[in-house]
């Protein structure tokens, strides 16, 4: 007997994730493949299952933070040291496509269940670690979280503003580009064993991925040998591209090049701004970022941010509010991409979550998702599936 697909149909329908993942960047790849049609079942140590389990915010005594990151997922309740669940898990590791995890380098390997061995088992399994170091190097038996990896990976010291308390970017981009670049590897390993036959590990690091967006900054720093710092809203090399004051609040604008120059200053009722020989060129607006904000603000703070993004908009001149959280689920372009979706649980009742950003045009995109398993709500099904014999039946 063989376990079923995902009943969400997808480019990964068909592909069986066995899911050894917990708290946040393992449980997003995993969502993120669920997402896209693939049958995830996630595997929780007992009694207590996944930490995230117990983090809030809560409803009903159910975590709307486990929700949101395991909606749509099975859940199987399995101890890998002991002998019988070690069968159940090795019967799902004959049927599966893809086994993720996101242990500290070594615990695996302690379980007898790490790359080498498993892939002599099961040669085509693909097996993707997500980890806060790696597999290799001198920290890969470091533990870490989010904030670690952010400080360790340069982020922190570009964000914020001079002067300013070291400042965590807002979300947790520490777990959640793992979780991107998990997947994304996942993907190039199916494709790969889709052309030759074979699986491969995939090793994911969390600080690896901080690297690797720091983008500007490695650039700045590679070319001119400064070290970046923070330099609040606005960006290093671009000019206007920062958060500006108004009557009521602040507006984002965004103006690259030339024309978007000449454009705002019509809008702002300042053409003289433009032959201006201090902000004439995209060098000389950068040079003098902070007179030319100046400027800028004189105008602005005679309006509100609604009034003046009726204006800029009209100019096509890219700018935008900065929106609350609450803002952002409101918003009707948000909406209508369907990035605001929800579930229909029976224990956290109805609960808003953000959608699913890869829009496909093969496969309609739901504005429902699963509900969130309780902690092994899947073991009768799934050992109905391999033709195991439930305990106790």
């Amino acid at each position: 007997m063989s376990l079923e697909p995902s009943a969400v149909a997808g480019p990964l329908q068909g592909i069986i994730v066995v899911d050894l993942t917990r708290v946040l960047a393992g449980p997003y790849c995993t969502m993120v493949l669920a997402d896209l049609g693939a049958r995830v079942i996630k595997v929780e140590m007992p009694p207590d299952g996944d930490i995230a389990r117990g983090v809030g915010p809560f409803i009903n005594g159910s975590s709307a933070y486990f929700a949101s990151l395991n909606r749509g997922k099975e859940s199987l309740s399995l101890d890998l040291r002991e002998s019988a669940d070690r069968s159940l898990f090795e019967a799902l590791l004959a049927e599966a496509d893809i086994l993720v995890e996101n242990f500290r380098p070594g615990v695996m390997e302690k379980l007898g269940y790490g790359w080498e061995s498993l892939h002599g088992r099961f040669p085509r399994l693909i097996y993707a670690a997500a980890s806060g170091f790696g597999q290799t190097g001198p920290y890969s038996r470091r533990p870490a979280y989010d904030m670690v990896v952010q400080a360790m990976g340069g982020l922190m010291s570009i964000t914020g503003h001079p002067g300013a308390p070291p400042t965590r970017v807002g979300s947790s981009v520490g777990d959640i580009t793992a979780g991107l670049f998990t997947a994304i590897g996942i993907n190039a390993a199916l494709y790969h064993r889709a052309q030759t036959g074979e699986a491969m590990q995939i090793d994911v690091a969390m600080l690896d991925g901080q690297v690797a967006i720091l983008e500007n900054a490695i650039a700045r720093y590679a070319a001119t040998g400064q070290v970046p710092g923070p330099i609040g809203a606005r960006h290093p090399s671009i000019a206007p591209f920062a958060a500006f004051a108004t009557k009521d609040g602040h507006v984002v604008i965004a103006a690259a090049g030339e024309e978007h120059w000449a454009a705002l200053a019509n809008v702002l009722g300042r053409p003289e701004l433009i032959d201006d020989p201090r902000f004439r060129t995209l060098t000389d607006r950068v040079a003098n970022v902070d007179a030319m904000q100046v400027e800028m603000e004189a105008s602005l703070v005679a309006d509100t941010t609604a009034n003046w993004l009726v204006r800029l908009e009209a100019a096509r001149l890219p700018c935008g509010p900065i929106n609350n959280v609450a803002q952002v689920l409101a918003d009707p372009h948000v909406r209508a991409r369907n990035m605001v979706v929800s579930i229909d649980d029976p224990t956290l009742g109805r609960l808003e979550m953000a959608g699913n950003p890869i829009k496909l045009s093969a496969f309609a995109d739901p504005t429902t998702r699963g509900s969130v398993p309780p902690l092994d709500e899947g073991r009768a099904r799934l050992m109905a599936e391999l033709g195991l014999k439930v305990s106790g039946a």
